[in-house]
């Protein structure tokens, strides 16, 4: 497993995604993911699957202390009774008494940032929140976040064709993670051939290659999604090997700004 240091914590930076597994192979993959290696696991309110995450936690032998929890506050919960209700049901679902980390999982426009981060900051006192973040937000809004609370985290798209420079560097600056979820942009990194080369020289694929790259970069941490044992197996490989500096370039070169989730109510990514 690869860690980074962030915000003075330890933190595991390659997980499981769980965004469409649900019911059994939920559960399963979870425990299984664990059981290989795996120490960060990530879900959301919006998954309707907190309860099988949960069920694959206790099924696992690893300790809760061990892994590192996310999930995420749906937009339409951002008030903060709403907050406070629903994070005490996201904690009974997962079986646990605290998540590693808390995001908003969209930007909503019509609830004050302040409202719902001081909120989460109640339940960080109370210690049922270690960690509080955003996702899919711009680098302005990540600004704003910052001044009603400590930003560990910004969950977004990233991958080669999407490199999220201006968040990377924030996130350096400011001592942040910056998780990317879609890593292997929906399956596009196959047969890229600049992926494949890189890959033959270490007998990996085009997707280990590309999550190599991404947990290899400062302050980046990557949860692909992984139906099959087979999948998650492969995945966890990416601690195998190293890429060069100029491997490295090459893949960021591959960028050319595609955005696969865009939302018509979504944030000004430019902002």
């Amino acid at each position: 497993m690869i860690y980074k240091t962030i915000q003075n914590e330890k933190v595991p930076t390659f997980g499981l995604g769980t965004w469409l597994l649900n019911g059994q192979e939920c559960t399963d993959g979870v425990a299984h993911a664990l059981d290989i290696g795996y120490r960060h696991i990530d879900t959301a309110q919006g998954y309707d699957n907190e309860a099988e995450v949960g069920a694959g936690l206790e099924h696992s032998n690893v300790a809760r202390d061990d892994i590192f929890l996310t999930t995420k506050l749906k937009p339409s919960n951002f008030h903060r009774d709403a907050v406070l209700r629903t994070t005490d049901e996201s904690l009974r679902k997962l079986g646990t008494d605290y998540v590693d980390l808390m995001l908003l999982h969209w930007p909503n426009p019509s609830v004050p940032l302040e409202e719902t981060l001081t909120a989460l900051r109640e339940l960080q006192d109370q210690g049922r929140v270690r960690h509080i973040g955003v996702s899919n937000f711009p680098p302005s809004m990540v600004s704003e976040a910052q001044q009603y609370a400590t930003i560990f985290s910004n969950q977004v798209e990233y991958h080669p064709y999407l490199t999220q420079d201006k968040l990377r560097e924030q996130a350096q600056q400011d001592d942040y993670l910056l998780t990317a979820y879609s890593p292997i942009a929906r399956g596009q990194v196959f047969g890229d051939d600049t992926l494949k080369e890189i890959g033959a020289k270490y007998g990996k694929n085009e997707v280990q290659v590309t999550l190599r790259w991404l947990v290899q970069q400062d302050n980046v941490a990557a949860i692909p999604k992984a139906a099959s044992a087979e999948h998650r197996e492969a995945n966890a490989a990416v601690a195998e090997f190293e890429l060069s500096d100029d491997e490295m370039a090459r893949i960021h070169a591959l960028n050319r700004d595609e955005r696969l989730i865009d939302p018509a109510d979504g944030p000004d990514w430019e902002r």
